[in-house]
């Protein structure tokens, strides 16, 4: 699950950034306005952490503007104002949730997880593909109720691919959501076709089918079409 987190303060972004990674998300961080609009010009997110308060401009605003292109990520408002009004504006806009700083960073992980349920699993930890099953939050993935080990790069993987099963999804768009904005420094997509095979081979031996399919110069694409 990819995030982007929108703060100018500089402790706690690496506070937060850090512990995100940690739980395995990938994080990517916006210190102003006009960064955080540029990342979501071009990428998508599954979760924003917005604060309302930036140095060159307001949260607020880009929260309009968020909600205004149909963005589907789950917005998740972060400010040191204690205030109802700018609870309820963020909310009436279309935020998911508020939280309000200082806050437990447990807190704001289980607010995420609730908001990706809501957004993404229809509510559930768990989500289903024919024989495979993935729990969300305990990181397993089963072929046929049985347990395979997996890489978190393979977990990130296959939820990707279900999330958007029977779309062409193509290897800039694969490393750019496992890998962020890291990804700008490979030579090549080699270690795309590397996680595929293992996790291809992974659920074979377990007995499921192989449902990511190869689209000729354009990408890979999952489903059962």
């Amino acid at each position: 699950m990819k995030v982007l987190l929108v703060e100018d303060e500089p402790d706690l972004r690496t506070i937060v950034s850090s512990y995100l990674l940690k739980e395995g998300f990938i994080c990517e961080v916006a210190e102003t306005y006009l960064k955080a609009l540029r990342k979501i010009s071009f990428y998508p997110y599954d979760i924003i952490l917005l604060d309302i308060t930036l140095p060159d401009g307001n949260g607020m605003d880009l929260l309009k503007i968020i909600k205004g292109d149909n963005l589907k990520a789950g917005i998740i408002i972060i400010s040191a104002k204690n205030s109802l009004d700018d609870k309820i504006s963020g909310l009436d806009i279309g935020a998911d949730d508020y939280i309000t700083k200082p806050f437990q960073l447990s807190e704001l992980n289980a607010r995420i997880k609730a908001v990706l349920r809501r957004h993404q699993f229809n509510g559930s930890d768990k989500v289903q593909f024919n024989e495979i099953s993935i729990d969300i939050n305990g990181k397993i993935i089963r072929i046929n109720n049985e347990p395979i080990e997996s890489t978190r790069k393979e977990f990130d993987l296959l939820l990707f691919f279900i999330l958007n099963k029977n779309r062409v999804l193509t290897k800039e768009t694969i490393a750019e959501h496992l890998w962020g904005d890291n990804f700008d420094l490979a030579d090549n997509f080699d270690f795309i076709y590397t996680h595929l095979n293992n996790l291809r081979r992974k659920i074979k031996a377990k007995g499921g089918s192989d449902y990511i399919k190869n689209v000729y110069g354009m990408g890979y694409k999952f489903g059962d079409q």
